[in-house]
């Protein structure tokens, strides 16, 4: 205990050298703690993004985008060579059709509006002279009509409802990027052949319907057993079915209109992507948000790499700082060390009262350090992430078919909050200690070849 002490109470025999010694020190540990804590923010932000992105991979018919373009339907056996890559471990097979009032006695949920209109019109669908029962300006679900009065041409355009069918009915709309919610009732099993639906909000307000009602589509009664809402009008105007029925029913057995392959890590995707490109060849469109992901984390990953460095930076000038004054402090007291082994002292206490004294300044440091850092992270933190998107935006990196989802992810990860808890403090607290450690180790070694004789005849 009296070398802890004696240790202590060396360290402010220099009020003035201890003091600078102190702050610069207090400097260096408050660095290396707000690039530990950028590090950290950073670091959990690259794990938002890559989570919230998903771990899937998309496969669509050659030259399809939903309902428009052309190519041919995926296939049973595609469907079988995809879920067998390695890494895929489960997918979400869709088919897709369209109902009209021609094979259902549901009303679409969606007004179409002058936009709705104007896009059939410019579609080129059904503008033609509407028979003499429609005159009256109203046309069947998802067609066009027109009627001529004075030479004044209405046309009016009714959305039909999208029918999905899939064996993950959760999922069936995950491609649209929406967030699914039953809202009430329950779902169906993957393998279902039941002739039961799952409604959207929209397609349940305008038909009054609830859980347990009953529609009639392509000749047979579906029972509602459940309704979802995923936020948006154009998604709760569909209808999800088994997988199995709607195929059967729309004449598309062993068809499909998509497959999801979901990974077992973000990592792998794009080998999956790659895999999945050999089984499809020309038949199919495979996409994947790896490079999207990857050019939003780039940046940050350049972050972790500069605040690790600054770290190391600063716990080795620390160190350095530590050292060269404890040597300097030992050279000074050559005489008071000699004489205390001239009088039994052993190395090790001699040691021990100077790494007493080290510990004790840097503790001090460490006091500072903690204050510095914590006022300094956010801001050290918002300026690399700042410098960093800068850069990244000079050099184009949100371009392209993906620049949307880019340019969110980028939002996404230029919104990082930086924050100090008690596990940063802490770490603050072994910092100082590994500086004092290293820094007071060197000066052991000249301590212990201080021999008495030779100092005393010396001074």
């Amino acid at each position: 205990m009296n070398m802890i002490s004696r240790g202590a109470r060396n360290a402010f025999r220099n009020i003035i050298r201890t003091g600078s010694i102190v702050i610069i020190l207090g400097i260096s540990i408050g660095l290396a703690l707000a690039m530990l804590v950028a590090r950290q923010a950073v670091t959990a932000k690259i794990d938002t993004i890559k989570s919230s992105v998903g771990n899937t991979v998309s496969v669509a018919p050659a030259g399809a985008r939903g309902f428009e373009g052309g190519g041919e339907p995926l296939t049973k056996d595609q469907a079988a060579k995809l879920t067998a890559i390695d890494h895929v471990s489960s997918t979400i097979q869709t088919v897709s059709d369209r109902l009209t009032t021609d094979n259902t006695t549901l009303k679409s949920g969606i007004d179409a509006g002058s936009l709705g209109q104007r896009n059939s019109e410019r579609s080129g669908v059904g503008f033609q002279q509407a028979p003499p029962q429609m005159q009256n300006g109203e046309g069947r679900q998802g067609e066009s009509s027109s009627s001529s009065s004075q030479g004044t041409v209405t046309r009016t355009f009714t959305p039909p409802v999208t029918v999905v069918g899939s064996n993950n009915p959760e999922k069936a709309l995950a491609s649209d990027g929406v967030t699914f919610k039953l809202t009430s009732g329950t779902s169906f099993a993957a393998d279902s052949t039941e002739h039961v639906a799952i409604i959207g909000k929209a397609i349940a307000d305008k038909n009054s319907l609830a859980v347990g009602s009953t529609f009639t589509a392509y000749g047979t009664e579906f029972k509602v057993v459940g309704i979802y809402d995923t936020g948006t009008q154009f998604t709760n105007n569909q209808v999800i079915m088994p997988l199995a029925v709607v195929q059967t029913l729309s004449d598309q057995v062993d068809e499909l209109t998509s497959i999801t392959l979901n990974v077992d890590s973000v990592d792998n995707i794009s080998s999956v992507s790659t895999a999945a490109k050999k089984v499809m060849g020309d038949s199919g469109d495979v996409t994947d948000s790896a490079s999207t992901v990857e050019s939003a984390v780039a940046p940050l990953e350049n972050i972790q790499t500069i605040s690790l460095y600054s770290l190391i930076g600063a716990v080795f000038a620390g160190a350095i700082i530590i050292l060269l004054t404890m040597i300097m402090i030992v050279r000074e007291r050559r005489r008071e060390i000699g004489v205390i082994k001239a009088i039994g002292g052993s190395n090790v206490i001699i040691m021990g009262q100077f790494i007493a004294e080290a510990i004790t300044l840097t503790l001090l440091g460490a006091i500072i350090g903690i204050g510095i850092g914590v006022a300094a992270a956010a801001p050290i933190t918002s300026a690399l992430v700042s410098s960093s998107s800068t850069t990244t935006q000079a050099g184009g990196m949100m371009s392209g078919p993906g620049r949307g989802a880019g340019r969110a992810l980028q939002q996404s990860a230029e919104n990082i909050t930086a924050t100090v808890g008690w596990e940063i403090i802490l770490y603050g607290i072994g910092a100082a200690l590994i500086i004092a450690i290293i820094g007071s180790a060197l000066a052991s070694i000249f301590i212990s070849k201080v021999r008495p004789a030779e100092v005393m005849r010396a001074e």
